[in-house]
């Protein structure tokens, strides 16, 4: 959201009513209600009045015998209408939040991969968990005590004027500083609760990030170090909740100074004969019970304002993430399937804030079918021109070609269909084997045919001796197996999705020698037919392949088999000498 933005309340609510329209008529009952209830308060000062001048008259007993039954009723009605009220706001909010979770979640699948590059994820997170939770705080309770009193204080000066308007009209005096107070503690709040809300991004962070790498702060023995990492912004958060309860203890007497001079300045205008002679005795209690129960009102405001101003705050954070823009889809061509045929033409790319091009002007044809190795020193690139093909980035210049037509012609759930990618950081869900192996396949599979894609990437050999078979449970991100083990299930995903083109990112690196002998087989007889990029580490896992493309410094240097290259004896022959020079 832009910055001139930051500090209003009703762009904020115009863009919170779209989540609220499906679920009006309950807040319409829920306002009512509280208009019911902020009349009562007021009624039940105003029957001062004829209890005063009638009720303590001497004979007029009858009057007295109503009044318990009033009271009763007006108290069994207000009890109603603040259930009613707080039902019906909770009952709203929750879809809200609900609703605004969902949004949010669903805008996290849409964004580019570059968004989630320049962000933590426990920020991120934040936004879903505790900025969303802030808005439902402040729809709920604070926005039933904002509106419930605010038709109290409404209702408490009708009466008031009602009764005597030279009297009553001393409460303009306080109203401007009250105004102001009111008007600064909340753009106080809200920038408060705005550091609230990061300092919370922080210590999401910094849990998520320990217990992530829980075994190598272990290892390490970093448990100090990050004890005293997350004590910094656990006590950041600490100082920010200070600050916003330092301003809310300093709102609240400050008002109700300022409604004791009004107050004061009441009784003192009484003192004079010409107004005393010109109220009853009920009026002038009436008046002043108003007046007093008028501090009430403005003390919870006051307090639950911050409250409110943290929800706007929360909000404002949750539609900073709805305005960014969606990863780029403007393709209209689909391809039900493809042969494989990649070209790339002059390929120039550079992640945002790096310093220059990662890779400067690449030509690359792979023929379909057939198997290209990219290998390089860390750096050269790699890795990065696998991720230019389902387009998790855009090109500066230059274009990459699917069966001749630019990919950035085609929809992107059409291109990344075409594609199956097996990388050396394997992401497996908690879930079972089974439904790992066939996450997101567009069909429902069979059981046979995930038994054997697990036998073709020999998952089976060791799913066999689990007590569960393929149902059981991995773990979350798959940490009750080995690196093997996971390494084994995403290349079955890989063999079931049937892809014509296969992205090979370090496949084989979390094996030993005896899984990667087994598993380079299952990859061999998976790359048939398919057109295969392959970005190894280890040179003796690619020296099958159909052509080698030597990477360094964003660009190709060399390209041939795996014999001609050694002949060159370049830049390929160093690195086979760096790894088998010994043997």
């Amino acid at each position: 959201m832009s910055d001139n933005k930051s500090g209003q309340v009703w762009p904020t609510f115009k863009r919170l009513w779209p989540f609220v329209r499906p679920y009006k008529q309950a807040f319409i009952v829920a306002v009512l209600a509280m208009a019911v209830y902020g009349g009562i308060d007021a009624a039940l000062i105003y029957m001062l009045k004829p209890f005063i001048d009638n009720g303590l008259q001497p004979g007029d007993t009858e009057f007295l015998r109503w009044v318990p039954v009033f009271i009763v009723g007006m108290f069994v009605l207000r009890g109603s209408a603040n259930f009613v009220s707080t039902y019906c706001m909770a009952w709203v909010s929750q879809h809200v939040i609900r609703a605004m979770r969902q949004t949010v979640f669903e805008k996290y699948l849409r964004l580019p991969v570059s968004f989630f590059d320049a962000r933590p994820s426990g920020e991120l997170i934040s936004k879903v968990t505790y900025d969303t939770e802030q808005v439902s705080r402040a729809s709920s309770g604070a926005l039933v005590t904002m509106v419930r009193d605010g038709f109290t204080v409404v209702a408490m000066l009708a009466i008031m004027f009602w009764e005597s308007w030279q009297l009553s009209s001393i409460i303009f005096l306080v109203g401007p500083p009250v105004a102001w107070v009111i008007a600064f503690v909340s753009r106080r709040f809200r920038n408060i609760s705005k550091n609230i809300q990061a300092a919370m991004g922080g210590v999401t962070s910094a849990t998520e990030q320990t217990l992530k790498g829980h075994k190598n702060v272990l290892a390490f023995g970093g448990q100090a170090l990050e004890a005293e990492r997350f004590a910094k912004v656990n006590n950041q958060n600490r100082q920010q909740n200070m600050k916003l309860a330092a301003a809310q203890a300093i709102s609240q007497p400050a008002i109700q100074v300022i409604g004791s001079f009004a107050l004061a300045a009441v009784f003192f205008a009484a003192s004079f004969e010409s107004v005393l002679h010109s109220m009853t005795p009920g009026s002038f209690v009436v008046i002043i019970s108003a007046m007093m129960g008028l501090l009430a009102p403005l003390k919870r405001l006051t307090r639950v304002n911050a409250e409110f101003q943290r929800g706007i705050a929360a909000a404002q954070s949750v539609f900073s993430v709805l305005d960014e823009p969606d990863a780029r889809d403007t393709g209209t061509q689909t391809l039900s399937s493809s042969q494989g045929k990649l070209t790339m033409e002059n390929v120039v790319f550079s992640y945002p804030n790096s310093d220059g091009p990662v890779l400067k002007g690449i030509d690359l044809e792979v023929p379909a079918g057939k198997s290209v190795a990219l290998v390089g020193r860390s750096g050269s690139g790699k890795t990065t021109l696998s991720t230019l093909l389902p387009r998790f980035y855009e090109l500066d210049s230059g274009k990459i070609r699917l069966d001749g037509v630019d990919i950035s012609e085609l929809t992107l759930a059409s291109l990344r269909q075409q594609i199956a990618t097996v990388s050396q950081q394997v992401v497996l869900f908690n879930d079972s084997i089974a439904n790992n192996i066939a996450y997101a396949c567009e069909e429902n599979v069979s059981r046979e045919q995930i038994e054997a894609a697990a036998k073709a990437a020999h998952v089976m050999e060791f799913v066999e001796k689990l007590p569960d078979g393929l149902d059981t449970l991995v773990g979350e991100d798959g940490v009750l197996l080995s690196g093997g083990q996971r390494q084994r299930i995403a290349i079955a995903r890989a063999i079931l999705r049937d892809a014509p083109i296969l992205i090979l990112d370090e496949a084989t690196s979390a094996l030993d020698t005896e899984s990667e002998r087994a598993i380079q087989a299952a990859l061999e007889t998976l790359q048939q037919g398919r057109t295969s990029l392959v970005i190894a580490h280890r040179l003796s896992t690619i020296e099958s392949a159909d052509e080698i493309v030597v990477m360094d410094q964003g660009q190709i240097v060399e390209r041939g088999s795996h014999a001609e290259l050694l002949a060159k004896q370049g830049a390929y022959f160093q690195l086979y000498q760096l790894q088998f020079g010994e043997e």
